[in-house]
């Protein structure tokens, strides 16, 4: 949908954008604020990182390549004890980053963060956005645990921060690269275990592809839905050749079909394509969604926390879609159900945040949280505790090392 300058900027300001992203301010944060107990310590005593690596149950290969759960969990501790849980996930391919250089750069960081008020939130994230351009998961994570800490502080669950809109939504599932008979028995394991939306890894070669699709079309029936993620897997023509040779099979939309850079062939795809074109890796910041819309280069966009740098800088995206009548999703890298719960909070507080790809929790061997958001039948709800509303397994979290 092509939206004009005039009409852009109008809505920008409708969602309160229009005076500066930086000074984005959420529903209900002063009086958060307000309510907060009177005599709590407000300010950050301690930061630590414990790097993690959790085993999958299959291999996660994506047109990127395979994709593997080791990330940095954050706590931060107010100066009488309050904690607040921060996740890092990264990937290189995408984000720039590798454990290795979350800890680094975490370090560093986590002075910025240390001994400042909790509710400076918005003046920490752009301090720390100050320290470094890039290294968005680990910011991300950060900016998670003061977010947990200024939920605990006023009794509410983030999503009441943010201004609730939804109290529970419906997650897709997520069939990696594979042959297409394996991946077809896949997706009818997702459906028998309650899914109703199957995500499907494509983005190697057209025919192979087209195979990969229609298998899982066939194994699954005409009433459950796909959607298809080539993570820059294709050429403008052979992005064409295949959405249109997928254009019976109901295909609910496809996300990033050609090389994040490549502005204009996702423009020229999405305009001819007969399915709807979500960007993805090409949308990091606000930045980046006001270039998506500039462009007309897609009609959907998935935010990631861990490639936005956190909650703030989602929900600023998200006011820019909003504005611009674009639908959103949230999607994840392989973060374990701490940073995936809060991504679901965003869900929960942004209209036009219409699907959702949360499920990567699933591929772990191991669930280290215990609380957070809870997935059945592929619908998630968040509980109704205060700030997350979780904590990290003690046992798992005495395996740990921290940095």
């Amino acid at each position: 949908m092509r939206t004009s300058r005039r009409v852009f900027f109008r809505g920008l300001a409708g969602v309160g954008v229009g005076t500066g992203l930086v000074n984005l301010c959420t529903p209900g944060w002063l009086a958060a604020q307000a309510e907060t107990k009177q005599g709590r310590e407000l300010r950050i005593a301690d930061v630590e990182l414990f790097p993690y690596v959790l085993e999958s149950k299959q291999v996660t290969r994506i047109a990127l390549g395979q994709v593997a759960a080791a990330g940095v969990l954050v706590r931060l501790r107010t100066g009488d004890g309050l904690v607040g849980w921060g996740e890092a996930s990264p990937y290189a391919p995408i984000t720039g980053e590798t454990q290795a250089s979350c800890l680094v750069m975490g370090k560093r960081l986590a002075e910025v963060v240390r001994a400042r008020n909790v509710f400076d939130l918005a003046r920490i994230v752009a301090d720390m956005d100050a320290v470094t351009a890039g290294n968005p998961s680990i910011k991300a994570a950060l900016e998670m645990g003061l977010w947990d800490l200024c939920g605990k502080l006023t009794h509410q669950p983030i999503c009441h921060l943010l201004g609730r809109y939804r109290e529970s939504f419906e997650t897709d599932r997520t069939v990696y690269l594979d042959e297409p008979p394996a991946m077809a028995e896949k997706a009818k394991e997702v459906v028998r275990e309650g899914y109703k939306v199957v995500k499907v890894k494509v983005g190697q070669s057209p025919e192979l592809d087209m195979a990969r699709v229609h298998a899982i079309r066939a194994a699954v029936g005409a009433k459950v839905r796909i959607r298809i993620d080539a993570n820059q897997g294709w050429t403008r023509d052979e992005a064409l050749k295949v959405l249109r040779s997928l254009e019976r099979l109901d295909i609910e939309l496809c996300e990033q079909p050609v090389a994040s850079s490549d502005w204009e062939g996702l423009r020229q795809v999405s305009q001819h394509s007969p399915i709807p074109i979500m960007a993805d890796e090409s949308v990091h910041s606000p930045s980046d969604a006001i270039e998506c819309v500039r462009r007309a280069a897609a009609g959907l966009i998935n935010i990631k926390l861990m490639k936005s740098g956190g909650i703030l800088q989602s929900m600023r995206i998200a006011a820019i879609a909003e504005a611009a009548h674009l639908q959103c999703m949230l999607g994840s890298m392989v973060e374990t159900r701490l940073a995936l719960t809060a991504a679901a909070h965003v869900v929960s507080a942004q209209r036009c945040v219409v699907y959702a790809d949360l499920d990567t929790f699933t591929e772990h061997k191991i669930d280290p949280v215990v609380g957070g958001m809870q997935v059945k039948d592929g619908l998630v709800t968040l509980p109704g505790t205060p700030g997350l509303g979780l904590d990290v397994d003690p046992d798992f979290l005495k395996t740990l090392k921290p940095a």
